[in-house]
């Protein structure tokens, strides 16, 4: 017999097996002896009251063994022989658009500009310890894009976009744990993501898809209003219409599409810093208790989001027990994000905090620091329309002043200019800065004086709600770094709703976060399946 249940319970019963099948036996009036397993379908943690429960969505299995723990697979046959399609990027809207090519007889090409995902760890390694950044391998560029090196989180609202299940799946296909299946804010860790992606990859070529790394795409090859391949920096072309998927930092590409005259449009973003507190401190406060989260709760994490004076203010990819990562891609840059391991066990949890930022806020509030940006010679000359009221890239140009500014703040190096949270809101210098686990370093900087008003009045005001709000989160034992700027892309390259080909160019099908459909990495890769059915569809298959 088979019973589904739902339950409220408290935490030291919600982790412990044997004392959750008591209290199903408990609940079900049975005997403890006639349950054979219990199945976790559903669990999240209900921390509004000073109470702590755990809810549960349950299969209870009686007087009969469980069929084991599985899910009907994705078969991947032999897609050689089938019509070639370039992916360019192998994030997770790349690879999974490669992997549902495969599906549906595809025979995918992808083209990553960065390098393996076990090789770029050494690359990263250097931006902590030489304060050198390899702009074609970083965390942003490589195998498995940002979202390898950034926390794994599989958390998204885009469940109308497609089947966000089915991505789960996959992930559990190539080595994720079942649990993100049950877990309402599934997670997989950035220690354990890079295997997953490796798995991913030798699928592609066991099925006779390619994968080519160190392969940055410099141009689109068109016939007139075509797009029938790429041009690689090397010389190498290859041939096939084209899923673009190349993140939300390959600014390169975005000057391409705009030279090339392929319409793209500027697009709103989130700018702001990481805030930085003790995880403790952070369990204390979500689980209203001076013990913390205790033996059985998991690192707390927050949400918060208010408005002020007329823009969004708000948390960003919160990472309890995480680290705060240099997530430069070039020189003349400092840029920051955030990610945690599967265990979450960090002293530390981290959250962006950043401010809605609209594309005419450049000619409203940010006019005078644009202005001010454009009497760097060096910046005016490598941007001469960044203040053209219509132009695509200027929320691109925006986030280049800001990392270029940061930069200039950590002594031209990738140490980051850093605040103690309660000296930013009443605009103070702080005399001496916590630890963090930022590992490039941190330098004491009035975040308040240099950064443009648009964002540290808000923040400021933005802080002092959530600390009414929180008891004890504006606290001094928090610590902000700049600059988050890579929150999304800064543009949409655009295209049609139904076929997902760019408005003008056929055979272009622009993909996930960096064409501004996608934000993070489930939604990332229902778009990259969505733009692959596409592609299929349009190939006759």
């Amino acid at each position: 017999m088979i019973k589904s249940l739902q339950l409220r319970v408290l935490p030291h019963i919600a982790y412990r097996d044997e004392a959750l099948a008591s209290r199903v036996a408990q609940e079900l009036g049975i005997d403890r002896s006639a349950i054979t397993e219990v199945r976790l379908l559903r669990r999240s943690i209900d921390a509004r009251q000073r109470t702590i429960y755990v809810n549960l969505s349950l299969e209870v299995y009686i007087g009969e063994p469980a069929p084991a723990l599985s899910f009907e697979p994705v078969v991947y046959g032999d897609a050689s022989h089938g019509p070639r399609v370039i992916v360019v990027g192998a994030g997770p809207g790349g690879l999974f658009a490669a992997l549902r090519l495969i599906e549906k007889g595809c025979r995918p090409i992808v083209l990553e500009r960065g390098k393996d995902v076990h090789t770029r760890r050494k690359d990263i390694a250097r931006i902590s310890r030489d304060h050198l950044v390899d702009p074609e391998s970083n965390y942003s560029f490589g195998e498995g894009g940002a979202g390898a090196f950034s926390d794994g989180k599989l958390y998204t609202r885009s469940k109308k976009r497609g089947n966000v299940e089915k991505v789960l799946r996959v992930f559990c296909q190539f080595g994720a744990s079942t649990s993100i299946l049950a877990d309402a804010h599934p997670h997989i860790g950035t220690d354990r993501l890079p295997h997953i992606i490796e798995a991913m990859r030798e699928q592609i070529r066991r099925s006779g898809g390619e994968v080519h790394f160190q392969a940055r795409v410099d141009s689109l090859l068109t016939q007139g209003h075509k797009v029938v391949g790429v041009f690689c920096h090397d010389g190498t072309t290859y041939q096939g219409p084209v899923i673009l998927a190349t993140g939300h930092s390959a600014r390169d590409v975005y000057r391409h599409l705009h030279d090339k005259g392929i319409e793209i449009e500027a697009k709103s973003l989130a700018i702001g810093v990481r805030l930085e507190h003790p995880a403790h401190l952070i369990d204390c406060i979500q689980y209203h208790s001076r013990e913390g989260r205790g033996k059985y709760l998991p690192t707390a994490e927050y949400n918060f989001v208010t408005q002020v004076a007329g823009r969004g203010v708000y948390s960003f990819c919160m990472c309890p027990g995480g680290v705060v990562v240099p997530a430069a891609t070039g020189a003349e840059q400092v840029v920051v994000n955030g990610m945690s391991s599967s265990l979450r066990n960090s002293r530390w949890s981290n959250s962006g905090m950043v401010v809605e930022t609209q594309t005419d806020d450049i000619d409203g509030e940010l006019a005078p620091f644009m202005a001010e940006v454009m009497h760097d010679e060096t910046y005016a000359q490598n941007h001469p329309e960044a203040l053209g009221p219509s132009h695509p890239l200027r929320m691109m140009f925006l986030q280049e002043a800001l990392e270029r500014l940061t930069w200039k703040q950590g002594y031209c190096r990738q140490t980051a200019p850093a605040q103690r949270m309660t000296d930013f809101v009443h605009g103070k210098l702080s005399g001496d800065l916590l630890s963090t686990s930022y590992s490039p370093g941190v330098v004491g900087s009035p975040l308040h004086f240099w950064l443009p008003a648009f964002f540290t009045r808000r923040l400021q005001e933005g802080f002092r709600q959530f600390g009414r709000r929180s008891h004890g989160f504006l606290s001094a034992e928090a610590t902000l770094i700049a600059i988050e700027t890579r929150t999304s892309a800064p543009v949409r390259i655009l295209r049609h709703t139904d076929s997902l080909q760019h408005i003008r160019f056929e055979g272009l099908y622009p993909c996930g976060e960096g064409a501004g459909y996608a934000g993070g990495i489930v939604s990332a890769a229902i778009d990259g399946e969505r733009c692959a059915d596409c592609c299929a569809a349009t190939l006759g298959l």
